[in-house]
């Protein structure tokens, strides 16, 4: 399987610099569960986009601390890439402002958290779940790490996970669209050290609970199981 992956993460400071970009992190989340599977990355932030789609399995979107409402060029391409993708019913898998995106691009709505800041490991309890999502546990932890949300799904998709901050935890198109609105490619260390980062730019109560939160492990490996069992799936359906 090849996959390309659009990397869709703006920041470029010191502390971006001392950890492994999104593609990279992508590329060990699904060469955890599939070794042998290849990646090509695009930073389509800096306007790089694939020109030949056919030369892809699927792809996946990253996340990013850019908004999907942000009035740069590189979103709207990217919106239209989307469309692009799914009307070839290429497989695409989407993690939060990738999961917005492909949300907003297909007719659906992205907004504020009503509650701010969600940061930190949290759970989702499957609500429709997908067959391809059969290793995930009924409640999923996840990290995370958002300010907006998808806050209506588009036309023919269903919700897949949901809790009471986030009702539309990940949602399905058919069998060739897979989101979700957190992070399954963050490590402990990485979620960590993003929270002491951020440590005096976001409320203390918000800081203060992401810390507590890592107590306790994610289903990271689970999630990425079900990553690839959702590409296998559709192009076997191809």
């Amino acid at each position: 399987m090849h996959l390309a992956i659009l990397m869709a993460n703006t920041d470029t400071s010191a502390f971006a610099d001392a950890h492994p970009r999104d593609g990279a992190k992508f590329t060990a989340l699904i060469q955890s569960v599939r070794p042998d599977w290849t990646t090509q990355v695009f930073a389509v932030k800096d306007g790089e986009f694939p020109t030949d789609l056919t030369a892809f399995d699927g792809v996946m979107i990253t996340g990013s601390p850019a908004s999907v409402h942000d009035p740069d060029p590189w979103i709207a391409d990217l919106l239209a890439l989307i469309r692009q993708v799914t009307a070839a019913r290429l497989p695409l898998f989407g993690a939060c402002f990738g999961h917005q995106a492909i949300a907003l691009a297909l007719g659906g709505q992205v907004g504020p958290n009503p509650g701010g800041w969600v940061f930190g490991r949290t759970e989702t309890h499957l609500a429709t779940p997908a067959p391809w999502m059969n290793p995930l546990p009924d409640t999923t932890a996840l990290y995370a790490a958002h300010v907006e949300q998808v806050t209506a799904v588009p036309p023919q998709a269903r919700t897949l996970t949901a809790s009471r901050e986030c009702p539309i935890g990940g949602f399905a198109i058919g069998s060739h669209v897979y989101t979700t609105q957190y992070h399954p490619e963050m490590s402990p260390g990485f979620i960590a050290a993003l929270i002491e980062h951020l440590k005096d730019d976001k409320p203390v109560e918000v800081i203060t609970r992401a810390r507590a939160s890592l107590a306790k492990p994610a289903d990271t490996q689970p999630f990425a199981e079900s990553i690839a069992r959702f590409f296998e799936q559709a192009k076997a359906k191809a």
